[in-house]
């Protein structure tokens, strides 16, 4: 094997780890973001379910 078909394929791989390292933290990111989604959804659900809890107040307050 010739120095430089040596040195290409350390290129590649030097290449393809940098690549890897890039997406590990794009996957951590994307986990981190997807948590916080899902907290704010939480939110937003249990929000919705006090307003549509008292909605029914309302209409059981009104039927009285």
């Amino acid at each position: 094997m010739s120095i430089e078909l040596f040195n290409r394929l350390e290129q590649k791989v030097a290449s393809a780890v940098e690549a890897l390292e890039l997406l590990k933290m794009e996957a951590e990111e994307l986990r981190e973001e997807n948590s916080r989604l899902k907290q704010e959804r939480e939110e937003w659900e249990r929000r919705l379910g006090d307003l549509l809890g008292k909605f029914d107040d309302v209409e059981t307050g009104a039927g009285n």
